[in-house]
């Protein structure tokens, strides 16, 4: 970044939210952001590809939602904009679409809301995912809680820790949310075990510490809902685009799936 940091926040404490733009390619970073993500990638030199391959879930995602007849989207963690945002895949199927991005990050809000929020059907709302009632009070004012919505939880569950309740927050937005209303996720695992460590403790250096979660700890977030094929998968897995290229490489580290409300 080559202006200064919005008031209140620190540039030399690497921040998830920045290594993820930075891994697809992003200018919205620090110093601090590059530095670490440039550790991972020593670690792990597939992480941008991995990026990349959820960031192509999340787009085949939202196109699935949308065909599917879903005017209503939530983007929980949405991250700071970049190329390919939710708002603009719905739009291409329905301009219609009222789109919601939530992050309770400052610079992801300020960005947001100076990107995003200038077009039609697209709002920009701060909320931490942990405080759910207050996130659930700030989106009920954009969006129509009796009609049905899809919750997108792309790289965020992987961010809560089992001492706030992870399950019991996607419950709530279950709960919240009408008949015939969609979940989508994607969540980083433990299977690479030495990466794994290793990772974690860059990340314990970060704005969030990993909780990373086995295939079958994953799994119960779904409760409540009926999987869509394939289920719950590597992400390049979920209904790939047969002419879409990704890099030949073993970088899904994580699962993702999409579920629709009994």
């Amino acid at each position: 970044m080559s202006q200064p940091p919005p008031p209140g926040v620190d540039p030399n404490t690497p921040n998830v939210a920045r290594m993820y733009d930075y891994y697809l390619g992003g200018k919205d970073n620090f110093a601090a952001d590059r530095a670490a993500a440039e550790q991972m990638t020593s670690l792990f030199p597939d992480v941008r590809a991995a990026a990349l391959e959820n960031r192509a879930f999340l787009a085949r995602t939202v196109r699935c939602l949308v065909e599917a007849g879903i005017r209503q989207i939530v983007d929980i963690g949405s991250g700071l904009p970049t190329q390919g945002n939710v708002h603009e895949i719905a739009h291409r199927v329905a301009p219609d679409c009222k789109v919601v991005y939530v992050d309770y990050d400052p610079v992801v809000v300020v960005h947001g809301q100076a990107l995003l929020s200038r077009g039609e059907n697209v709002e920009v709302v701060q909320g931490d995912f942990r405080r759910t009632d207050e996130l659930l009070a700030a989106v009920r004012q954009e969006i129509d809680f009796d009609r049905p919505v899809a919750f997108l939880l792309f790289a965020v569950l992987h961010f809560v820790h089992e001492a706030d309740k992870p399950y019991d927050i996607v419950a709530q937005l279950r709960d919240a949310s009408a008949p015939g209303s969609y979940l989508a996720i994607s969540h980083a695992t433990d299977a690479l075990p030495k990466v794994s460590a290793e990772a974690l403790e860059i990340y314990k250096k970060a704005t969030a510490a990993l909780a990373l979660r086995s295939h079958d700890q994953i799994l119960p977030f779904f409760d409540g809902y009926e999987l869509l094929d394939p289920g719950l998968v590597a992400a390049r897995d979920w209904r790939p685009d047969e002419d879409a290229w990704l890099p030949d490489t073993h970088a899904s580290v994580g699962f993702g799936g999409v579920g629709r409300k009994l």
